[in-house]
């Protein structure tokens, strides 16, 4: 009877280990774990790995500057008219009354509000004198994008318009897109569209015609720049392939830092006017006003942090794996045994972490693949922008993977061209892991030859633990029935 009920509990345990250990796969498979425990030879160590803030909304940690200063509407007062209709012109913009204010900071404010909130410039009142804005978005942090850009306009969309990032701090600006109802007549561009891009020219700069509509439509009030429809153009329309795109991202510098900001700006050059000639008897009717910004991304730690903190107007990452500086740039003091080095995406899931290693660890130290890492990983050459088809695809445009110094192939491996060229009973990056972990079975299978490293787990010990107490007990009742 009790032999029974351990089993029992046995099953229940076992269930509930399982259930409690499905979490990790799709924890990691996101970066946001930096270490965990693991046993290995030498005992209980830490398991280093690839680690990356969770994506958040941006908007809440910027700064926004408008140029010209003087360029929001209310000082002084004015009336402006709706665009559809240049006889209704009763609304009032003043600074110097809250419910009439239409000042930056609404641009970021909670949205769903009635009314709706939103900022608005003066009116083109000195026409033909080109109505131009500039609002730059600013971080004082690098920041890498993870979802489309959207500007929802409360006034019609501007006619012509152009969105420009900025790689450090605002001194030198690139364009990411063109907007215009007539991109040739404006930019001297042919329009195309985000659908017209490839993996060869997902770089390119473009302009659209598709958010440049005049007239404020039901749902035309947006303008994008599509971030998630760059991303699937590796990982597929549903984001299902990860590991290609990690792939790109860890391999090629470009792509990387294209979807890598400080700051945003958006320069506003000719505002809708829902016709093609400007009716200069109404001028009040074109202005820009929007109501809501959104931008998604996370702070960039070079896959060395899983959280960031805003302190004092200011973003930094809580770097782990001995690095520090704003962007775990660099290695603490005591731990530049090595040259620094970013984290790797790859192999997926949990990529390599590139720790930092302490000042007195000289060359002899043979270390764990996925605790140390690629030391001195050089820039990998730049790439044509194609996908890769499967983590072994991606893992292949690595460079230096062993060099015989400080990272040396393991188990009878020979470096060869930076690479590990493994004996039969050994794989992996530097040939650490037993060949039989792959296998059916795994190490523990009647073919592989070898023990499992792995000690037994919590929930095991316990459950024999369990079975063993239920046969002590069970039998001195089965001796005096005999």
């Amino acid at each position: 009877m009790r032999f029974h009920f351990a089993l029992t509990l046995q099953a229940i345990w076992t269930g509930m280990c399982h259930a409690a250990m499905q979490h990790y796969p799709a924890a990691w498979g996101h970066y946001d774990v930096c270490k965990s425990q693991v046993y290995s030879d030498e005992g209980l160590t830490w398991d280093y790995m690839a680690c990356q803030p969770e994506a958040a909304d941006m908007t809440q940690f910027l700064k926004v500057t408008l140029d010209p200063p003087n360029i929001t509407c209310g000082d002084p007062p004015e009336t402006y008219c709706a665009l559809e209709n240049p006889y209704m012109c009763n609304n009032e913009c003043d600074a110097s009354t809250e419910e009439l204010a239409h000042p930056p900071q609404l641009m970021f404010d909670i949205e769903g509000r009635n009314p709706t909130t939103f900022w608005q410039s003066t009116t083109w009142k000195k026409y033909p004198k080109a109505l131009l804005v500039n609002i730059t978005l600013s971080w004082n942090k690098t920041i890498e994008l993870t979802d489309d850009i959207v500007i929802t306009f409360e006034s019609g969309r501007p006619e012509q318009m152009v969105l420009e990032k900025s790689l450090d701090y605002g001194r030198t600006w690139q364009p990411y897109q063109f907007y215009a109802t007539d991109c040739l007549d404006a930019f001297t561009m042919e329009p195309k569209t985000v659908q017209d891009l490839s993996q060869h020219t997902l770089l390119d700069i473009i302009c659209t015609e598709d958010y440049s509509r005049g007239y404020v439509w039901k749902y035309d009030k947006t303008v994008r720049f599509e971030i998630k429809d760059r991303f699937a153009l590796f990982a597929g329309p549903r984001l299902h392939n990860m590991a290609s795109l990690y792939g790109q991202l860890d391999t090629t510098k470009n792509l990387r830092d294209f979807f890598t900001i400080t700051d945003l700006r958006i320069r506003l050059l000719r505002p809708a006017t829902g016709a093609t000639m400007v009716d200069e008897s109404s001028l009040s009717r074109y202005f820009y006003a929007i109501s809501d910004i959104k931008v998604q991304g996370r702070c960039k730690c070079n896959l060395h942090a899983n959280s960031c903190v805003f302190d004092k107007e200011k973003l930094s990452c809580e770097c782990e794996h001995n690095t520090t500086g704003p962007d775990c740039g660099r290695c603490k003091r005591s731990y530049q045994g090595r040259a620094w080095s970013a984290g790797s995406y790859l192999p997926i899931p949990k990529g390599t972490a590139n720790i930092c290693v302490p000042n007195n660890i000289g060359p002899v130290i043979r270390p764990n693949v996925s605790s140390l890492g690629v030391a001195n990983r050089k820039e990998a050459p730049q790439v044509a922008l194609s996908t890769a088809p499967s983590v072994h695809a991606a893992n292949s445009k690595r460079a230096r993977v062993c060099d015989n110094e400080l990272l040396r192939c393991q188990n009878g491996g020979e470096c060869v061209n930076n690479r590990c060229s493994c004996p039969a009973s050994h794989t992996g990056l530097l040939c650490e892991k037993p060949r039989c972990e792959s296998e059916l079975g795994g190490c523990k299978g009647p073919e592989s030859g070898q023990a499992s490293l792995r000690p037994p787990s919590l929930c095991g010990v316990l459950t024999l633990l369990l079975v063993g107490a239920a046969l002590w007990r069970e039998t001195p009742r089965r001796a005096a029935a005999l």
